[in-house]
């Protein structure tokens, strides 16, 4: 075998150590920063809170230092040229301990961003929950009756376990009530659509199916985690006995997938809940509620944007390392020991200005990007119309914002925005366009209202097949096949015609 030498030219990017840091702070919740901040400074003595707050004096910390440099100090590569090109001067300059204004507030309107409440929670219990939602679906008498009974039979873990055929005698002896397995079966299908995914499921495989199509349905169209679900989807659908038993090689025969493929499916199933009513109603459950990451006002036709800055706490270099820093510097004897302590301080200092300024970049990103989003959905903010809503997809933002697509993705799947119209995922937000007679480019998401509207306003004696749903939808001019129809009802969690008739 021939051995031959060849130049190659090759393009890597590679994140520094803040960039990564960066990367993580985007992705914490608004209600879980101040915890985060709190972990650094416990790991960082030389981060610290305003000088109000600071409980320990610069002996204090020296005598902490003491005995954390011993431990945590590691030899260099036995040269000494870093302890001597060490410019005390950069870390001790006048004013380098002012806070910056990375808490980006609306001057403007300071007194209302800082008496702004927090949402609190009130516990429900779960029957109340079900309850509570099954009292927006659109029912006759009759139905609300049948739906009560439904509800009723559903027990503390979420699961429907009650035959539908003894739900049907139920209501004729106990309520006087004659009705058929089909009409109980379609509004048992409108009560699995309710929140926590899954409830209303007759047995566990059914259950984890409603969470994964739900969870699919809310991912974006292109978003890379979507065949992990698909497959995921196919494997409980096919293989449900044998992933319960574990044989794991017949699921990645039967589905044609790698080593990798088979452990994203079986992280998508196992992340799942099994008890969809077991979390509703407990007490001390501090993430059943959403913090808002931001707040969007109308302000006489005038949209306003404010940072929920509350669990972002000032923060500043430790004015005691900065004075242990000028002490060793004035010191006239300058031996190893000295040097050491030096650098260990110097290490500190870096690290609390590095986190100081990835707080600073993480709100300026936020900011830059509910900004771009707020503005390319302007008229969805002023009326709260999903028919308003634009084509929008990371690409768009990203390249107002001059972001990293990623980033904008970190952005987008774990952050909340508060309007007059409700609270909502900025994943919300984005969708695929589609054209119309006219050529003008629609979102997806609107085609999905008005598809939603028509079900909605259809006879539920004759319900709409797909195909006079795809004539009614291109009748308004939107250029849509009937495969895509059915498509969108389904990421709706909307029935087929048949099972939607009622008597």
């Amino acid at each position: 075998m021939a051995l031959s030498q060849s130049f190659q030219q090759k393009m890597l990017q590679k994140l520094s150590p803040q960039q990564i840091q960066l990367m993580k702070l985007l992705q914490v919740p608004t209600a879980n920063l101040e915890t985060r901040i709190k972990e650094e400074m416990e790991e960082n003595p030389a981060l610290e809170l305003d000088e109000d707050k600071m409980d320990e004096s610069a002996e204090e910390i020296k005598d902490e230092f003491a005995e954390t440099a011993e431990e945590e100090y590691e030899e260099p590569d036995g040269s000494e040229d870093e302890y001597e090109n060490i410019d005390v001067s950069e870390y001790v300059t006048e004013g380098d301990d002012e806070v910056g204004d990375y808490k980006l507030r609306d001057d403007n309107y300071p007194e209302e961003d800082e008496g702004r409440q927090l949402p609190f929670k009130k516990e429900t219990s779960f029957y109340e929950t079900l309850i509570a939602q099954l009292g927006l679906l659109k029912l006759d008498d009759n139905e609300k009756v049948i739906a009560g009974q439904i509800v009723g039979s559903i027990d503390e873990d979420g699961y429907l376990r009650r035959e539908t055929s003894a739900i049907v005698d139920d209501l004729a002896f106990r309520q006087n009530v004659i009705t058929t397995e089909e009409e109980v079966e379609a509004l048992i299908n409108r009560i699995q659509q309710f929140e926590p995914a899954g409830v209303g499921a007759r047995d566990l495989q059914e259950c984890l199916l409603i969470q994964l199509k739900r969870k699919k349905f809310e991912l974006l169209e292109a978003d890379e985690e979507n065949k992990s679900v698909d497959l995921a989807i196919k494997a409980l659908a096919k293989y449900f006995d044998e992933f319960t038993k574990k044989h794991y090689e017949k699921i990645q025969r039967g589905l044609n997938i790698d080593d990798n493929e088979l452990r994203e499916v079986i992280q998508q199933i196992v992340r799942l809940n099994p008890k969809p009513g077991g979390n509703v109603g407990e007490t001390n459950k501090g993430e059943s509620y959403v913090v808002p990451d931001f707040f969007i006002m109308n302000n006489a036709g005038k949209l306003e944007l404010t940072l929920n800055n509350r669990n972002a706490p000032e923060l500043r270099v430790s004015e005691g390392y900065r004075d242990m820093l000028k002490e060793y510097d004035r010191g006239a004897k300058k031996d190893k020991r000295q040097k050491e302590a030096v650098l260990f301080i110097k290490q500190k200092i870096d690290s609390a200005k590095w986190f100081i300024d990835a707080i600073k970049q993480r709100q300026h990103t936020l900011l830059s990007t509910m900004n771009a989003i707020m503005e390319h959905q302007y008229n969805f903010f002023l009326t709260g119309d999903e028919t308003e809503m634009n084509p929008m997809i990371l690409k768009d933002i990203a390249e107002k914002t001059n972001l990293d697509i990623s980033t904008v993705s970190r952005v987008a799947n774990s952050k909340f925005v508060q309007t007059e119209f409700g609270t909502y995922r900025l994943k919300f937000f984005f969708s695929e366009s589609l054209s119309t007679d006219s050529g003008e480019e629609v979102s997806t998401r609107e085609v999905k209202k008005i598809l939603n509207d028509l079900i909605d306003d259809e006879d539920k004696k004759k319900p709409l097949s797909d195909e006079a749903l795809t004539d009614l939808l291109q009748e308004k001019g939107y250029n849509i096949a009937r495969r895509t129809v059915a498509k969108y009802r389904e990421q709706l969690n909307i029935s087929v015609a048949r099972l939607r008739k009622e008597l």
